[in-house]
């Protein structure tokens, strides 16, 4: 008889706790995803955060001097940086710093050992410094953000560092994560429910908007889960009904950065389980564009589709990552040419994510998806700028390969990333013997070219 006043008194207390826990979400959560406000706090803790990694940074540079350990540097290849030359130009800074050199029969220099010395030292360099692999790896910090990515054993260097790293590791993963997984799950959970819901009423005015609004908060909701500070630019270009927007790709959240702003019609592969559930309950809300395995590869039905949808002026705008697949956000790679074949207007969006406070870039020939996510939710936070650029379109006589080279550089100049050619398969495949043909047939005219110059000469 002694136990039941001590279990009700424990049911109680539980019973207030999730009270407690609940309205707190309702009231500081839910509701302002709800309307779209934000009282500031997110910020406030991102303003914190930073004065704290400066004290730790200053600590942890005392202790590595006093003993004597060597502070965490970002990987440098030891390469004198110099501006940017062709290979053309360097071949003829080499020969003009030559001895002159015979001429054949028909006037033209004969081949000298020097000649391939600039094209060795350019394949030197990028076996040192790969600039396409490295784009595949996590981005190193110069400074230590309490976390172990890029300072594994700096929090040892002092007791101070060392109980603020564990205090650290207590708040992120008792109090953070457990918090945000409960918001993750209550935002995958109203978005299946309430598309659903607004699936079953007819195609009419009031079914988009009550399916704008549920896709909005649902996505908002998702947004808090990571403690995501997101500040946007220039909200006039947002993209408008019957264009495409096209972004660059760090990880799969950059889909919910850009929803919780916006309403947009997604692109992607049917997939089974939980994804296959959500497919299912949001395109019964919204049009969007989903397809089987079997389809993905057919060029001309991708096309279509597209093409169909964005005739459809009433539809919302297609979002795409033409890369193709996740850069660490330092640099933009190649922009597959298939979605600026349609003729539609283009809304180039940039995104740039602050790595100060956890890393968002999805490394996934590393770790799976749900690794991945409760290394998001275990981090101090995602803080990333999104810029909205003006509206482009294909110009006359521009093909959709330069129309794509454009747009990724408008990208990658505003987002201060780095704009490269290669295509991001690399991560996954072998170069293609076309890029190295390219490569050769390069090196063969700037030589003949040369020749022809130094001849004329």
């Amino acid at each position: 008889m002694d136990w039941f006043p001590l279990d009700n008194l424990l049911c109680m207390l539980l019973g207030i706790s999730f009270t407690v826990w609940f309205t707190l979400l309702l009231v500081f959560i839910i509701v302002p995803a709800i309307f779209g406000v934000s009282f500031g706090i997110r910020r406030l803790y991102m303003k914190t955060l930073l004065k704290i990694f400066e004290w730790a940074t200053l600590r942890m540079e005392r202790g590595a001097r006093e003993k004597n350990h060597q502070l965490y540097k970002p990987y440098s290849n030891g390469i004198i940086a110099k501006e940017p030359t062709s290979l053309e130009e360097e071949i003829q800074e080499v020969r003009r710093s030559a001895s002159p050199r015979e001429l054949d029969a028909n006037g033209t220099p004969e081949f000298d050992i020097s000649d391939i010395l600039c094209f060795c030292r350019r394949g030197v360099e990028s076996i040192v410094d790969d600039e396409v692999t490295k784009r595949f790896s996590a981005e190193e910090l110069e400074t230590w953000n309490l976390l172990t990515r890029s300072s594994a054993h700096f929090q040892h260097l002092s007791l101070r560092l060392t109980l603020l790293w564990g205090l650290g590791v207590l708040v992120r993963y008792g109090v953070l994560l457990p918090l945000r997984v409960t918001l993750a799950f209550t935002g995958v959970g109203l978005l299946v429910v309430l598309t659903t819901i607004v699936g079953f009423l007819p195609n009419r005015r009031l079914k988009n908007i009550l399916s704008d609004k549920v896709h909005l908060m649902c996505y908002r909701i998702c947004v808090r889960a990571l403690t995501a500070i997101i500040t946007y630019h220039d909200r006039a270009n947002k993209p408008r009904n019957g264009g495409i927007c096209v972004a660059n790709h760090t990880s799969p959240i950059d889909v919910i950065i850009l929803a919780s702003d916006g309403c947009y019609a997604m692109v992607g592969q049917v997939h089974g389980g939980l994804m296959g559930i959500i497919q299912k309950a949001m395109v019964k809300a919204c049009p969007h564009i989903w397809f089987e395995r079997s389809e993905v590869k057919d060029r001309h039905l991708v096309a279509k589709r597209l093409s169909d949808h964005v005739k459809d002026r009433g539809k919302l705008p297609i979002l795409i990552f033409p890369e193709g697949t996740c850069i660490n956000n330092t640099s933009v790679m190649m922009f597959k040419k298939g979605s600026f074949e349609i003729g539609a207007t283009v809304y180039p969006v940039a995104i740039k994510y602050d790595p100060r406070f956890g890393d968002a870039f999805w490394n996934s020939s590393k770790y799976g998806m749900v690794t991945y996510l409760l290394r998001m939710m275990s981090s101090w936070a995602i803080v990333c700028s999104v810029w909205y650029l003006p509206p482009m379109q294909r110009q006359e006589g521009e093909d959709a390969v330069h129309f794509a080279n454009r747009v990724k550089a408008a990208i990658a100049q505003q987002g201060g990333l780095v704009d490269l050619l290669w295509d991001g398969g690399l991560k996954r495949e072998k170069v293609k013997d076309v890029f190295k043909e390219e490569q050769q047939k390069l090196y063969s005219r700037t030589l003949v070219g040369t020749h022809k110059d130094r001849s004329r000469s």
